[in-house]
């Protein structure tokens, strides 16, 4: 199993962008996906999550600014991140609990899990 996720780049203050990352391989069932960033000298810190029971989690700083969603049949979860701040800088990393075999009902999001994307960078500056 693979995840690529895209969407990163260059935004002013105030702007948009949406991340995508999509999920390959030998997939049975994707139970949940969300994403998780990282900024230079910090930890990694939970973004967003959503599962198959459609249970959503954000982190405080980016609520009523960013909206994640998930596209089972295309195995592809999107981030779309509005009113972006400087301090949003960061590598955002996809994140996913999927199984070959069999699938799970995840009623809350408890990752970190096991599949991990690259690193997309976003970048918040004017």
């Amino acid at each position: 199993v693979q995840l690529q996720a895209s969407g990163g780049g260059l935004v002013q203050p105030g702007g948009s962008l949406r991340l995508s990352c999509v999920a390959s391989g030998n997939i049975f069932s994707i139970n949940a996906m969300g994403w998780y960033r990282q900024a230079p000298g910090k930890a990694r810190e939970l973004v967003a999550g959503i599962t198959n029971s459609n249970s959503v989690i954000y982190a405080d700083s980016v609520k009523g600014r960013f909206t994640i969603s998930m596209d089972n049949p295309k195995s592809t979860v999107y981030l779309q991140m509005n009113s972006l701040k400087p301090e949003d800088a960061a590598a955002y990393y996809c994140n996913a609990d999927i199984e070959e075999h069999g699938g799970t009902l995840r009623d809350s999001w408890n990752g970190p899990y096991d599949y991990w994307g690259q690193g997309t960078k976003v970048t918040v500056s004017s």
